[in-house]
């Protein structure tokens, strides 16, 4: 069974290769690097940081991409196929492209999955079902710092001969994490316990609420496909009145119709709630933003929300 998935993804491969022509996808790739293909933006900068000066990273989606929409192209399963090394988040966030890795590891090709590196009990689910994990794992620094691990275990495996370097790239990423976590601790004390909630469009800030002891609400469920009905808005918007909270949030990858419904809603009811400004949530900022990187992105989304709710 296995090696007929094989046959039938190089029979993919193949005739991608002839539709798309004869583009050299090695094209400006340094030789003497390894060459990673990554997913997320949050992904690409974490194997920027590990991988150092032996990688050339590619990363599929730019700021602002919704990895829960997003299909794989023609040209990106060729890049990942000619790539030495694969790295995507897993726990179903990248849903859409799930086979192409699955056909990728069937090759034997060096696949990470940022899911291998966590613990069973480190994972959370949505509360609508029991088989649904969260993927936003980012949100905890905590859990990035082991992702971090699996990247350097991925990148040692592929290129073992600087093993060393990748070590020390991890060491010194980790205490910057370190970091971070108390940064996002210390700022999140400065709201007090009883306005620690957060209130955004879909249902991804939910590790950052167990991480730092945050009542987090999503309008939407864990995937930017559902969609809020007329009842959800209503419902939650009864619930901001009730808690008097002071602000909601918009997202950067999700349309912000919902949070205006639910902002209008909130109004006709006879309470006047503020949009508290936008949040990253499945993708990284950009350097116009001075949010390019996953540490400047937690920055921004923590001062964000504690502005608006302390």
């Amino acid at each position: 069974m296995k090696k007929v998935k094989y046959s039938l993804f190089g029979l993919i491969v193949t005739a991608l290769i002839f539709l798309t022509g004869c583009y050299d996808f090695n094209a400006g790739q340094d030789a003497d690097k390894l060459k990673v293909v990554t997913t997320t933006t949050m992904l690409t900068d974490l194997m920027k940081e590990i991988g150092g000066d032996h990688v050339q990273v590619t990363g599929l989606m730019s700021a602002g991409v919704d990895p829960h929409l997003y299909k794989a192209s023609a040209r990106d399963v060729i890049f990942m196929q000619s790539s030495d090394v694969v790295a995507y988040n897993g726990l179903h966030l990248e849903g859409k492209m799930g086979e192409i890795f699955q056909g990728l590891e069937n090759q034997e090709k060096i696949v990470i999955s940022l899911e291998n590196g966590l613990d069973e009990e480190d994972i959370l689910y949505s509360e609508d079902s029991s088989t649904s994990m969260d993927p936003h794992i980012w949100f905890d620094v905590e859990l990035w710092q082991k992702a971090a691990v699996e990247v350097a275990k991925g990148l040692t495996l592929a290129d073992p001969d600087n093993e060393v370097s990748y070590q020390e790239n991890l060491e010194l990423y980790l205490l910057e994490l370190e970091e971070l976590d108390q940064y996002v601790i210390d700022r999140v004390n400065e709201i007090p316990e009883k306005d620690r909630m957060l209130v955004t469009a879909h249902d991804a800030f939910s590790y950052f609420g167990e991480g730092y002891g945050v009542n987090v609400i999503g309008l939407q469920g864990l995937n930017t496909n559902a969609e809020a009905g007329t009842g959800d808005i209503s419902q939650l918007a009864d619930y901001i009145i009730e808690n008097k909270i002071k602000a909601i949030f918009i997202e950067s990858s999700v349309p912000t119709r919902t949070i205006e419904s639910l902002q209008a809603a909130t109004k006709a009811k006879g309470f006047e709630v503020e949009i508290g400004g936008e949040l990253y949530s499945d993708s990284l900022g950009d350097s116009e933003a001075n949010t390019e990187t996953y540490i400047k992105t937690v920055k921004s989304n923590v001062d964000t929300i504690v502005d608006a709710l302390k």
